[in-house]
């Protein structure tokens, strides 16, 4: 989708990139920001942070994406920069079995998961992310499986390449709609909350009016 510079209705969102060290989260970043691509490897150390506007059919969008470290050392920060967000996306390398089951314990990745959720509350819309498949002849995860874990933890499944810039741009597109119609259910729910209370209001109301009328002396007849 085209950026768009307007600033006037427009939904703000909180993505978190996650996943292990090495596995091209800032590549992913780096490429949509900037469209550009290091080949060196890319070390965040605790947080980087970036901001892109989008329009989503007709919809102005700006997406505050933060970039979180995979190494283990920073991983206890990891719960602080999850708070306040509305997508999440969890990047692991096709090329790399170790990335999609964390070392060296290798628990499997739902254990980022359980911390979004454990945080979050399910609140956020989860991208499991399978990145290099420029390096398809390499492949060690097939999407079999990656897809299988994605729709048992409930989350959308995408697959690219910051190298090769394959899916960067859908991605971040695809989870800005999912956030915007959680936004959109969320605020259809509040209304039917809100017309609710005042359903039962009005009814409350009307008891009591009919309770005071009954109570009222009734007038003899002549």
């Amino acid at each position: 989708m085209d950026d768009n510079a307007g600033t006037s209705d427009i939904s703000s969102f909180k993505v978190v990139l996650l996943g292990e060290g090495a596995v091209g989260k800032s590549s992913v970043l780096l490429r949509y920001i900037e469209n550009k691509f290091n080949n060196k490897h890319l070390s965040t150390t605790q947080a980087s942070f970036a901001t892109r506007k989008l329009n989503i059919d007709g919809k102005d969008v700006e997406l505050n994406i933060w970039d979180t470290a995979g190494q283990e050392k920073y991983h206890s920060l990891g719960p602080i920069y999850y708070r306040g967000s509305q997508g999440a996306i969890l990047v692991y390398d096709i090329t790399d079995e170790r990335s999609f089951e964390r070392s060296p314990a290798a628990n499997p990745i739902k254990n980022w998961v359980r911390e979004l959720q454990e945080v979050l509350k399910g609140s956020a819309a989860l991208f499991v992310v399978g990145n290099k498949i420029d390096l398809e002849g390499t492949r060690t995860i097939s999407k079999e499986t990656a897809l299988q874990y994605a729709e048992s933890v409930n989350a959308n499944y995408h697959e690219c390449s910051a190298k090769e810039n394959i899916n960067i741009d859908s991605l971040f597109d695809n989870i800005a709609k999912v956030m915007l119609e959680r936004e959109k259910d969320a605020a259809t729910n509040l209304t039917r909350r809100s017309s609710l209370r005042r359903s039962n209001s009005r009814r409350t109301l009307q008891v009591i009016d009919d309770d005071e009328a009954a109570a009222r002396p009734r007038k003899k007849c002549c």
